[in-house]
Formats: C-alpha cells, sequence, structure tokens
C-alpha cells in the first residue's frame, strides 16, 4: 500500500501514531506527561482547519471542539464522541515506527535486525485478517491504536461531515482526553463545557465490538518495612522487606491471575514492584464486574497481609487502596436509547455489533456515572498494551464508517427517553 492509495483515516493514525504520548502512572501533573500535549496542539490544528471554529485545549490538556446541529437538528440531544491521546506506560511508547503489511498468513517477521517475530500461534485472532492490510509495530514499541485509532475515526468522520453538508446531524461534540492509560483521563473533563447528552468513546478492540459493562477497578499499594544492616553482621538483626513482600506476593491466589480469567471473571495483578531491603512495594491492580466480588478482593489483599504480620512478627506489611472506577453498566440501563442508537449504527456500517464487557477501564465509565451515559465502540487493534499491537486497515476504516453513521442517526433522535 503507497501513501497515495492510503485511506485518509489510515494517514491520520499514521500521523498520530509516531508522536510519543506516554502516560506517567507517577506524575502529579494534569497532563501527567507534557509529550500529550504535542498531539492535543496537533488535533487543534487540525480540527480548526476543518473548520472547527471552538477546537481548544482546556484545563488538563483536555481538547474540546464542536460542529452545530445542521439545520432542523437543532432541538435533537447533542451528541459526543471521545477517545484518548496517551498510550500505556507498559511498553515503549518512543520512537514508534508503524509498518504495513499485506498479511498472508502464518508468522510476520517485524524486526529482522532483532530477529522479533509476531508468531501467529500466539496471537491467532491475527489470522482472521489474512489477505487485508494490517499495521505492525517494529516490535520494540507499542503501536498507540489504544487509542489514536480512536482519535483517527473521530476526525476523519468529522472530515467527512464538513465535506458533505447534506448530511444531518445534531450537535457534534468531540473530546479528546490525556492520561486515560493512568486511570485519570476524565480527572479535569468538563462536561458541561464539552455539551453533549450523551457521548461514545472509541476505545475497544476489535472490529465489531460493542462494550457497556466493565470492571470496578482500583489499584492496591502493599509495603512492606524491614531492617537495614550491614550483611556481614546481619544475623538476628536484619529485617528483608523484599522476602516478606515476596511471601506477600506468592500468597495471592494464582487463579485470580488476569492469565487464568476471561470473560466476567475478575482478577488481583501484581504488576510492579521496587524496593530495597529497608522498604519495598507491589503495585496490584484490583478488577471484577460484580461490585460484591470487587469489595472480596480487596478485603482478601488486607487479609493475606493481616496473616503474615500475625505469623511473622518481624514482618510489616502495610496495605493502601484507592478506587479507580466504577462499572458503568447499572448508569448505561438507565438510558437504553443510547444502546438502541449505536447498535442501529453498526447494522448501517454493514455490523452486527459483538456485544461483551471491556476487561479492563474506559473513560465512558467515569463519565457515565457523572451522567453522561458514555458506551465504548471498536477501534479495530489487536494486542494492546505491548510490542504486538497491531491494526487491520479495515476495521479502522470500519471505526470510522460507525462514527458517521452515529453522526446521522443523531439528527433522528428526539429523545433519550
Amino acid at each position: 500500500m503507497t501513501s497515495s492509495t492510503r485511506p485518509p483515516v489510515l494517514e491520520r493514525f499514521l500521523r498520530y501514531a509516531v508522536l510519543d504520548t506516554e502516560s506517567d502512572r507517577d506524575s502529579t501533573t494534569a497532563p501527567s506527561s507534557e509529550k500529550q500535549l504535542r498531539l492535543a496542539e496537533l488535533l487543534v490544528e487540525e480540527l480548526l482547519a476543518l473548520g472547527v471554529e471552538d477546537a481548544r485545549i482546556g484545563k488538563g490538556g483536555v481538547v474540546y471542539g464542536s460542529l452545530p446541529a445542521t439545520p432542523g437538528c437543532e432541538a435533537t440531544p447533542a451528541i459526543g464522541f471521545i477517545a484518548h491521546m496517551d498510550t500505556s506506560p507498559d511498553a515503549p511508547g518512543a520512537n514508534v515506527s508503524p509498518q504495513i503489511v499485506r498479511y498472508e498468513g502464518g508468522d510476520v517477521l517485524l524486526n529482522e535486525a532483532q530477529g522479533i517475530v509476531f508468531e501467529a500461534e500466539r496471537f491467532p485472532e491475527i489470522r482472521k485478517y489474512a489477505g487485508e492490510d494490517v499495521v505492525f509495530t517494529d516490535g520494540t514499541t507499542l503501536l498507540g491504536a489504544d487509542d489514536k485509532a480512536g482519535i483517527a475515526a473521530i476526525v476523519e468522520m468529522v472530515a467527512r461531515l464538513q465535506a458533505d453538508p447534506s448530511i444531518p446531524h445534531a450537535k457534534i461534540c468531540v473530546g479528546f482526553t490525556p492520561d486515560e492509560e493512568v486511570a485519570r483521563g476524565t480527572e479535569n473533563f468538563d462536561i458541561e463545557m464539552f455539551g453533549a447528552r450523551y457521548a461514545y468513546t472509541f476505545d475497544g478492540g476489535e472490529v465489531g465490538g460493542l462494550e457497556y459493562e466493565n470492571f470496578n477497578g482500583g489499584t492496591a499499594w502493599v509495603t512492606s518495612t524491614g531492617v537495614g544492616v550491614h550483611p556481614g553482621s546481619a544475623k538476628g538483626k536484619m529485617v528483608n522487606s523484599l522476602r516478606f513482600l515476596a511471601k506477600y506476593i506468592d500468597r495471592l491466589p494464582p487463579e485470580m491471575s488476569p492469565e487464568c480469567t476471561s470473560g466476567h471473571e475478575g482478577f488481583v495483578h501484581p504488576n510492579h514492584v521496587e524496593g530495597s531491603v529497608v522498604s519495598s512495594t507491589v503495585r496490584i491492580l484490583i478488577r471484577d464486574h460484580d461490585r460484591a466480588l470487587y469489595e472480596a478482593k480487596k478485603a482478601l489483599l488486607v487479609r493475606i497481609a493481616d496473616e503474615i504480620n500475625a505469623e511473622f512478627p518481624q514482618a510489616k506489611l502495610d496495605v493502601r487502596i484507592k478506587d479507580s472506577y466504577e462499572n458503568m453498566l447499572a448508569y448505561i440501563e438507565r438510558t437504553p436509547k443510547v444502546l438502541d442508537v449505536v447498535r442501529e449504527a453498526y447494522r448501517r456500517a454493514g455490523l452486527e455489533p459483538v456485544e461483551e464487557p471491556i476487561r479492563g477501564g474506559t473513560d465512558g465509565a467515569r463519565l457515565s456515572a457523572r451522567g453522561l451515559p458514555t458506551p465504548n465502540v471498536f477501534t479495530g487493534g489487536l494486542n494492546f498494551h505491548g510490542v504486538y499491537e497491531c491494526l487491520p486497515v479495515k476495521s479502522l476504516e470500519k471505526a470510522c464508517d460507525v462514527a458517521l453513521e452515529l453522526a446521522r442517526l443523531s439528527a433522528e433522535v428526539t429523545s433519550l427517553e
């Protein structure tokens, strides 16, 4: 596929993908990394060039913009389209080098110099896309389809609406958030200024996926405090915090790990450890669709610490837990019209929605809890948060098609009741 034959939505994605927008879990600034503002500024420039006259960067780096309703649709509820600008800190986000490959089946050599191979046996979903153009990484970074594919689909939808004034639509509200990957995407999101009555995040996975229930999610930090003494004279004196932290991690039920769960099953996931003899900490993600089971997992983490503290008096384990987001399902169910509309948009785009729970979180979860019902639409990508992330081009085009159909349907929505 040459640059002259690439669809516009793909050109947009490639332009965004090469920008490093990795967010920072340990930062207290908004956005968490200043480099996210490079993409925010680019998006404002592009939106202004498309005639989105109010495009701007708001508090915390959130990008806002809108298109007025077409004549006769001024009274219809305003519709929102949302995606996030940051990429996950779980894999390198700098020096992204996308490559477009006509996938013919089997493995794909991503990086000859380093011998990095995309193995179809490990990622069997790729086989569904044989005969299609797929965007891969060079095996050293993530791709950024999560969620720059969503941004590309939305901006291209705006471009198509502006190119064809005959398409009727309600007021179109666009929002691009920073820091979704570190659970701070809506921290500074101003719903009133955004202006939509209902919205859709374009932040899902494979083509056809539609999501409106997600994990209740939180994070635990378990800290082990020890006593440091020179190892040459440590007998009976040293308390190695790392050893007791290792005991704690070892007692986490293996059947509750992400590797052993699927569907609606929750998990506890230790994903970062740092420290020394004197003090060490493990960060643990807590997830479950069921609120009671989520609370039980939180209680389990505290109970394991209490048991080790009682069993080993020299151990000093402390658990701190912070809730991040809750399941959006209960909020979406209050306005079922938002699901009727998006299901129809899929069908008009030639797709039957595949409705499934999100095994993660989304900006839409927090926004729904705050009164803006926001289901989640696919972007087409696979294997997010890692160097084997990839994006079938036709799937990205379909995401854009769904966005355009949602815009068309917004002209027909007289009420959300």
